[in-house]
């Protein structure tokens, strides 16, 4: 039997430890909702997390706190890493990594395959050692990305990243509703 060959997601000729904004989808393994739940609350203010619209509630579960932090966490792992947008979804995160222009001391800079793969180790070692689950793979093997390559893209991917949660939350109610 003949398995379809895997297509590498990354452009070629990048090189991804070059300065810029990199637009970054992490999923977890097998679309489980393992990282927050979205509730509608009518609280004027918001008390989810990242970019969550004031109407619409992040709640993190245990692997989602820790997977916030390790993601905040990368900025004094990586000096020359920011992290700019993000937004914890119940199977998946998106965000908006900066790698900056200045160097990063002796190291060379980190590629972005580099950043998001100590995110994801950490996240799921941790977990793992927390749970006592070892060996369970709590994110995919690749992840997304997109190069963030002048300011319209970037207002169009914030925006997307803002309305996140709300369109999970419709999508969720529409499903309730449907009895799926």
């Amino acid at each position: 039997m003949d398995l379809p060959k895997r297509k590498h997601p990354r452009l070629k000729n990048r090189d991804y430890s070059k300065a810029g904004y990199y637009y970054v989808t992490i999923c977890a393994q097998n679309a489980k909702e393992i990282l927050s739940q979205i509730v509608f609350s009518d609280a004027q203010y918001n008390v989810g997390r990242g970019l969550a619209p004031a109407a619409y509630s992040i709640v993190l579960t245990s692997v989602g706190v820790i997977a916030e932090k390790q993601l905040l966490e990368l900025e004094n792992r990586f000096p020359c890493v920011s992290i700019d947008k993000y937004v914890i979804m119940p199977n998946h995160i998106h965000v908006i990594i900066v790698i900056q222009k200045e160097a990063a001391g002796a190291s060379p800079r980190p590629t972005l395959n580099s950043v998001v793969g100590v995110f994801k180790s950490l996240t799921t070692r941790i977990c793992n050692e927390n749970d006592k689950t070892p060996g369970r793979k709590l994110f995919q093997t690749s992840f997304y990305e997109h190069i963030i390559r002048n300011e319209e893209a970037y207002n169009d991917i914030c925006r997307y990243i803002y309305d996140n949660p709300m369109k999970w939350y419709h999508q969720y109610k529409e499903e309730m509703t449907n009895g799926k």
